[in-house]
């Protein structure tokens, strides 16, 4: 399996997430309080520098209204 971190795909879902914080007026250092992190870590994950898991996605997609199933259908629609 190739690697993905800047895969299409990776790069959808950080444009994603950027959007979708943005979108629901909340800053990285409101989100990172939501999820319990430090800024810094949602910096990296908007960056594209860090990766996040499934549990991690859920949570960050809660914090932000963001429907994961149509960030899920939509990566699928990309090439890998």
């Amino acid at each position: 399996m190739p690697r993905t971190i800047r895969s299409p795909r990776q790069v959808r879902l950080v444009e994603l997430l950027v959007e979708a914080r943005r979108k629901a007026g909340i800053t990285q250092t409101d989100l990172a309080a939501r999820l319990g992190l430090v800024q810094s870590v949602v910096s990296l994950i908007e960056r594209g520098g860090r990766r996040i898991d499934l549990v991690e996605l859920m949570e960050f997609a809660d914090a932000v209204g963001l429907d994961i199933h149509g960030v899920i259908d939509e990566l699928r629609q990309l090439p890998r």
